[in-house]
């Protein structure tokens, strides 16, 4: 039975990073994984594949053409998939999600898939960017700092899980600023929606590198040590068995909370 697993953010917390990381750790390891890009930027596979002018599943539709033709082999044998968006000004790329995912599903895409990870744009604002979310609904998980923009985010998403009932495995801190500080900061905000972190991710320097080069950590061999750090959060995921149906907590306590520890 494939495993589906939703990882959301605020916009510029790292996701993509994470996601495609994860997927690489997990096909590293043999399981055959499958990267769902759903933000309209198609560069959650670009980590994987080297390459940013993928063709989407939105552009496939568009076209008429099989949209199997949209799946390309990345890094680990990771399937590499992006659902693509409209036109700028134009459409909506809430629901350019909820028509891929349709077709997606009536032609069997992830067939013979292990582990497939959806890697969802910032915050939720609308019903179509939480079909991942329902896909997952067994679980989720948020990617957060210690900031409190990110936190807000990271409560909302919380919120919209509780909502449709998806389950979250729990929070991945993505360190900015002290990593010691924002881990009691989330760990805290983790408690507070009934959930705990179970990723831990110091600031790399070498991720830059990555995202100019299109690679991932795992093609430099001279900083092994920084790849383990994703190695070590796929492992925590794939044994994760403790998935809650979180809630979110009110904005006022949030910020109050954060105002007390002068952040």
């Amino acid at each position: 039975m494939t495993r589906h697993i939703a990882v959301y953010g605020k916009g510029g917390i790292g996701k993509s990073t994470i996601a495609s990381h994860t997927a690489a750790a997990l096909g590293l390891k043999g399981f055959k994984v499958a990267l769902v890009g759903c933000d309209p930027k198609k560069d959650s596979t670009f980590l994987l594949v080297g390459n940013r002018n993928v063709k989407t599943v939105l552009d496939a539709l568009r076209r008429k053409e099989d949209i199997k033709e949209c799946i390309i082999n990345g890094f680990a044998n990771v399937k590499c998939l992006e659902i693509g968006g409209p036109e700028p000004g134009i459409g909506c790329a809430g629901r350019g999600l909820t028509l891929a995912f349709e077709h997606i599903e009536k032609e069997g895409v992830f067939n013979n898939i292990d582990i497939v990870i959806y890697d969802v744009p910032g915050d939720i604002v609308c019903g179509g960017f939480a079909v991942p979310m329902k896909r997952a609904l067994e679980e989720v998980y948020i990617v957060t700092s210690g900031e409190y923009l990110s936190l807000y985010a990271a409560n909302n998403i919380c919120k919209a899980a509780g909502n449709i009932g998806a389950k979250l495995g729990g929070i991945i801190l993505n360190s900015r600023f002290d990593l010691k500080k924002e881990y009691e900061i989330v760990s805290s905000f983790a408690k507070m929606i009934g959930s705990r972190v179970i990723g831990v991710l110091p600031y790399i320097m070498k991720i830059r590198e990555c995202e100019a080069k299109g690679k991932t950590l795992f093609h430099f061999s001279d900083r092994p040590d920084e790849a383990e750090y994703f190695i070590k959060l796929a492992e925590e995921i794939l044994k994760n068995s403790c998935k809650v149906v979180a809630r979110g907590i009110e904005d006022e306590k949030l910020l109050n909370y954060l105002m007390d520890i002068n952040i």
